[in-house]
């Protein structure tokens, strides 16, 4: 079957090269992805438009709270879908605009006990990505009557991407709605002059919003001050200034201001006396996560300070003989000693715990269950029994025991295992924060006068950088945007993006991704992609979405963790009914209370006990925490998993099934040999074959192409390069009525005579006869790998061309090493049956599926999934898509095409096989530990929870007193985090290493 929904409607782009070497532009990442959501949105639903929301959401401690609040925002009518990460702290929100605000999906979580934060945009996501056009205002001058509107009119709808345009000669403007990636606001007003008149640009419908962090703002008269200048700038539609934060958020018009002339308006028109930096939202993210282990660590040293006084006039004092008979001095009815315990325990309880009452007030007011309201029930019954005893005995002289210590050092032991909670998930996210690392801060602008001429370099924040920017990258620096060098020769590492380690060179026309580090060279880079659609900022958005996406495994611990609460409520009351009601029958030795005085304080210590001890925090994290390593593990080593699922379909895949070409293969095709069978000149045959293949895209056709230019052109010609395509247009023939043949080949009319260039299947479905001389050599190509290609020209068979693509290094290597693994590798082609067979036997693919039509290969996959195994495909061309979708596991190598990525549940951002093995291995180990997490998470609440219970207490005399039980329950959760960050150490198997593998 086909895997499940995930969130993989993305597109991964790798830096391709041409047999020569030369790089090929490259192809969008994740060009349709909704990086706030992480979310997929159907073309349907991008029709009919809808808004996404980011909030932040804290209080949550388990997976029961993440329950709590997607059911509340579900509900919520308009609302497509909403998904919440226990670990990011965030919710992703799709919804229909028409029906909801963001505030009201804010309020709903609010509403479920929950504080919610709605999280600035301040990239271009937030903009209506999916809006297909944009309205533009334009004034124009010049018109003097109805034939100038006509001529406006009718040189507008003829520029490509314009929908409509409207011009008013009374108010001379004009409404222009068009699609800017086809056609820019300058280009139409180009268009505009060259008829005769004056045009420029007013506004667009588009905006932006934007967060800046501004310095210099000290009184409110600042804040209207900087209010009013923004207002009036250019292309500005809406302002916020938060005072208390020293932040503005600006809404803008993107097509008639740009970010970086935005904040230099500002700074100018203050006269320096603001400086802005646009918030980045990793950073922020951090700063808020760095913020609440502050407050934690806050919170743990307040009631550490307060906690151990209690704790030595508990434990200490009493040995102490002078400080004894302080202690029980009386103070009126009480004695000091008491008092002083219940003063102190009371701030520890009520002001420090604040936040477990709210917390559990919070869920238990929507009907809902959490660790809070176990701490809270375990710490106020022993707090509300030992002021009841105090109070008791200062009006009946009769005391007995108090328990305020207990109180608080289950509080202040919860508190640290939050603490270090906090810490160890901040762990689980280096990953990405890393990666955000990788981003310059600064970049060097290069600045040019109106004739392009280099005036002056400007250092500027790497956030500002826009389209068409000049950066000049010094060497040991970091490229700040992904760009094409205009300028300049140099080496590139790119292993922190790709984890490719051999640095890449890099000369004019190369491709360059920002992050990546100048080793040599000075380079001049022209940026094409900044803020979030460069290359990383995607990685960073498919690796956050990866993050959020729940592994179907989780839902046995969110099942649990929705039943766990008042299933231990219930155990707790059984343990206090069972032990009181055996002590009033004296079922049990009255020894064994006398320390307690009486079997109620007896009952109650043991069920406080178990109420403290259980901890539903580690079930919840078992699967989170061990995915978020994984997925940031992986894309250091250039494996990106689309999430949790893909990860467990991955663990126990029975088949890889490999597309030969460009996949085992290199997917450099060339021709080794051309050969005429007929009476025709070998150059008029491939110039024939070329002219016919100008029009194919297929790897093959490429091919061809470059040995007819070679035969014709190469060694005859300077500056070949530069001038191949002038040379290609006077030299091809014209070729009409092309069809390309799916599994065939290519046919099409060449001096009005049919040409038909392709294979056996092709010639014979058309009557062509292929000659025995030719056949014979056609079986020996075959026979060595190589496919012939063969060409039939008005009805005759005319001749062939052996093509080879020679196999990728690591094929054989990694075959052996998945058969090693216990997974099957099968090899899928379109390819005749003897080519396929002689490449298979190379590489050591025992199961071959030659001649496979495109729309067969999924076929192919549905047949292996009958048995109930679990099926990957490894592919990257577009024939691949469906194949992709429909194995249980898709994986695109990077070098592939946008579209196949778009299918794939993992993009190996390297073309390298060995990159299989390591996201079959990840997935493996991943899983291997949230087992082992769940096992430990279990494992301690089955045992911890019968002892807490005193059920060894009958025969060993071990108790385990309730601030004992809250330290175990606070570091439960902790192990299984720590846990989980064993995933951190993980090594890819290396080539060397692949064939010792074996199944575990």
């Amino acid at each position: 079957m086909a895997p499940g929904p995930s969130p993989q409607h993305l597109q991964l782009a790798s830096f391709r090269r041409d047999p020569d070497g030369d790089e090929l532009e490259d192809v969008r990442l994740l060009d349709s992805y909704d990086e706030e959501a992480g979310l997929r949105v159907s073309s349907e639903s991008a029709d009919l438009g809808v808004r996404k929301v980011q909030l932040k959401v804290t209080g949550m401690t388990c997976s029961a709270c993440t329950n709590s609040v997607e059911s509340a925002v579900k509900a919520l009518d308009g609302v497509l879908s909403a998904s919440v990460s226990l670990l990011q702290n965030r919710a992703y929100v799709v919804f229909d605009p028409l029906l909801r605000k963001d505030e009201d999906i804010r309020e709903s979580i609010e509403d479920a006990g929950f504080d919610a934060e709605i999280i600035p945009d301040t990239s271009k996501t937030q903009k209506s990505k999916l809006q297909k056009t944009l309205t533009g205002q334009f004034r124009i001058t010049g018109m003097t009557c109805a034939a100038c509107v006509n001529s406006v009119e009718g040189i507008l709808t003829k520029l490509p991407g314009i929908k409509r345009a409207v011009i008013a000669l009374a108010t001379s403007q004009g409404e222009v709605e068009y699609d800017p990636t086809i056609v820019s606001k300058d280009e139409i007003v180009n268009s505009i002059e060259d008829a005769g008149f004056e045009a420029s640009f007013l506004q667009s419908n588009e905006q932006d919003k934007v967060l800046l962090h501004v310095t210099g703002l000290c009184t409110m008269l600042d804040a209207q001050l900087l209010e009013g200048i923004i207002v009036n700038l250019k292309g500005v539609k809406g302002v916020d200034v938060n005072f208390a934060l020293s932040e503005v958020e600006v809404v803008f018009d993107p097509e008639g201001v740009g970010l970086r002339d935005l904040v230099d308006g500002i700074e100018r028109e203050s006269t320096g006396r603001f400086q802005l930096r646009v918030q980045n939202p990793y950073i922020r993210a951090a700063s808020s996560d760095a913020q609440e282990a502050s407050k934690m660590l806050r919170l743990l040293l307040s009631s550490l300070f307060l906690t151990i006084p209690v704790f030595f006039i508990q434990m200490v004092c009493p040995k102490i003989h002078l400080l004894t008979s302080f202690l029980t001095a009386q103070c009126g009815p009480f004695l000091i000693g008491d008092l002083l315990k219940w003063f102190l325990v009371t701030i520890v309880q009520f002001v420090i715990g604040k936040r477990f009452y709210i917390a559990a007030y919070r869920a238990l007011r929507h009907g809902s269950t959490n660790m809070d309201v176990l701490v809270v029930l375990g710490t106020t019954a022993a707090y509300l029994y030992s002021a009841a005893s105090v109070v008791y005995a200062a009006y009946t002289g009769y005391r007995t025991p108090v328990y305020f210590e207990t109180s608080a050092m289950i509080i202040t032991f919860v508190l640290f295992g939050k603490y270090l909670e906090v810490l160890a998930k901040g762990r689980t996210s280096e990953a990405i924060k890393k990666l955000v690392e990788l981003v310059p801060a600064t970049a060097l602008l290069v600045v040019k006068d109106s004739e392009g001429k280099h005036i002056m370099e400007r250092e500027i924040d790497a956030l500002l950088i826009q389209p068409g920017d000049t950066l000049k990258v010094i060497p040991g620096t970091k490229v700040p945007a992904d760009g094409v060098v205009v300028w300049g020769t140099s080496h590139v590492d790119e292993s922190m993006v790709t984890g490719e380690s051999i640095p890449v060179p890099k000369e004019v026309s190369s491709v360059v991704i920002g992050g990546t580090m100048n080793l040599h060279g000075v380079l001049h880079v022209k940026a094409t992609k900044v803020g979030s659609d460069t290359v990383l900022s995607q990685i960073i958005s498919l690796v956050e979405t990866a993050q959020l996406s729940k592994a179907p495994i989780q839902k046995f611990a969110d099942y649990v963790a929705s039943i766990f609460v008042p299933i231990v409520i219930s155990m707790s009351l059984l343990t206090f009914f069972g032990w009181f009601i055996c002590g009033v029958l004296g079922a049990y030795p009255q020894a064994w209370v006398s320390e307690s005085k009486n079997c109620f304080v007896f009952s109650l210590m043991f069920s406080i006990s178990v109420v403290v001890i259980a901890c539903p925090c580690a079930l919840g994290l078992a699967t989170p925490t061990a995915v978020m390593v994984a997925t940031g593990v992986g894309a250091s080593h250039g494996v990106l998993v689309k999430g949790g699922d893909a990860l467990e379909r991955a663990e126990s895949v029975d088949y890889v099934i490999f597309d030969k070409t460009g996949t085992l293969t290199q997917g450099k095709a060339v021709v080794t040999v051309a050969k005429v069978f007929s009476g025709m000149d070998l150059g008029d045959f491939l110039t024939i074959v070329a002219s016919a293949e100008a029009s194919s895209e297929h790897p093959l056709a490429k091919a061809i192409m470059e040995y007819a230019f070679h035969y014709h052109f190469n060694g005859k010609l300077e500056s070949t390069a530069q001038r191949k395509e002038e040379i290609m247009a006077g030299w091809l023939l014209e070729a009409t009525d092309f069809s390309a043949v799916p599994g065939r080949g290519v046919q099409c009319a060449i001096n009005g005579k049919i040409v038909l260039v392709g294979n056996r299947s092709l010639l014979s479905e058309n009557g062509i006869r292929i000659p025995q001389e030719a056949e014979i050599f056609l079986v020996n190509l075959e026979e060595n790998a190589k496919t012939g290609i063969l060409v039939a020209y008005d009805g005759a068979f005319v001749g062939l061309l052996g093509i080879t693509d020679p196999l990728k290094r690591e094929a054989a290597v990694v075959v052996e090493g998945l058969k090693k693994m216990g997974v099957k590798p099968v090899m899928l082609t379109g390819d005749n049956w003897r080519t396929a067979h002689a490449v298979a036997k190379e590489v050591g693919v025992e199961d071959v599926r030659a001649e496979v039509m495109p729309a067969g290969k999924a076929d192919v996959i549905r047949s292996l999934q009958k048995g109930g195994s679990k099926v990957a495909m490894v592919g990257d061309g577009i024939n691949d898509s469906p194949a992709l979708a429909a194995a249980d596991v898709g994986m695109a190598i990077g070098a592939g095409t946008d579209i196949a990525v778009e299918a794939a549940d993992y993009v190996l951002v390297r073309n390298n096989l060995e990159d299989v093995i390591t996201a079959i291995d990840l997935s493996r180990k991943t899983f291997n530990r949230i087992r082992w997490n769940y096992f430990f998470a279990m494992a301690y609440n089955v045992v911890a929870i019968p002892v807490a219970a005193g059920v060894l207490f009958p025969f060993t005399g071990l108790r385990m007193p309730p601030w004992l039980a809250g330290a175990c329950m606070a570091f439960s959760s902790v192990s299984v985090v720590c846990s989980s960050l064993l995933l951190r150490r993980y090594r890819k198997p290396k080539l060397t290493t692949i064939l010792q593998i074996t199944v575990e």
